[in-house]
């Protein structure tokens, strides 16, 4: 654990974003936020799934599928999801419809909010191009401001940053 000296000395964060669901989505908005918060300079490097994240329009899946942890509160007890549940088809959409309502009845901030908390944080959030000519979307996609680059781009960061997280 770092004691304050150190805490204060770490003034730099790089976080690579991969994965683009709901509950991978509040990591790293959360995590960066937080410590641009706390006067950190943050980046946030998204690459394949993580890129719909930076998308205007959000749309973000949820899936139970390989996650045997989801335990969701539910009538005065925990509800554990399957993984056959998954295979039902809507059951994705139903449980991510549950897992934000729970967010918004716990007063959770939706990652639209947090998305823009990084904005106004001024966080460097850059779009990997090559992921964005992989899966053919174009810069008109995705919200203003964003910076583009690649994995040279990043790991100029990285190799400067006090914490470098991958999610």
């Amino acid at each position: 654990m770092l004691d304050d000296s150190q805490l204060e000395k770490a003034k730099s964060m790089s976080i690579i974003v991969t994965k683009g669901t709901l509950d991978w989505a509040y990591p790293p908005f959360i995590l960066g936020t937080t410590a641009a918060a706390m006067d950190v300079e943050v980046t946030m490097f998204f690459t394949f799934y993580g890129l719909v994240l930076l998308k205007k329009d959000l749309n973000l899946g949820f899936s139970t599928l390989g996650n045997a942890a989801i335990e969701i509160p539910m009538i005065g007890g925990h509800m554990k999801m399957p993984n056959m549940v998954s295979m039902l088809p809507g059951a994705g959409a139903l449980a991510g419809t549950m897992m934000k309502n729970l967010m918004a009845k716990k007063g959770v901030a939706s990652i639209e909010d947090l998305r823009e908390a990084a904005v106004d944080l001024e966080i460097r959030m850059i779009a990997c191009q090559m992921t964005l000519n992989l899966f053919e979307y174009s810069t008109d996609d995705l919200i203003d401001g964003i910076e583009l680059g690649g994995a040279a781009t990043y790991m100029e960061t990285a190799l400067k940053s006090d914490i470098n997280l991958f999610i």
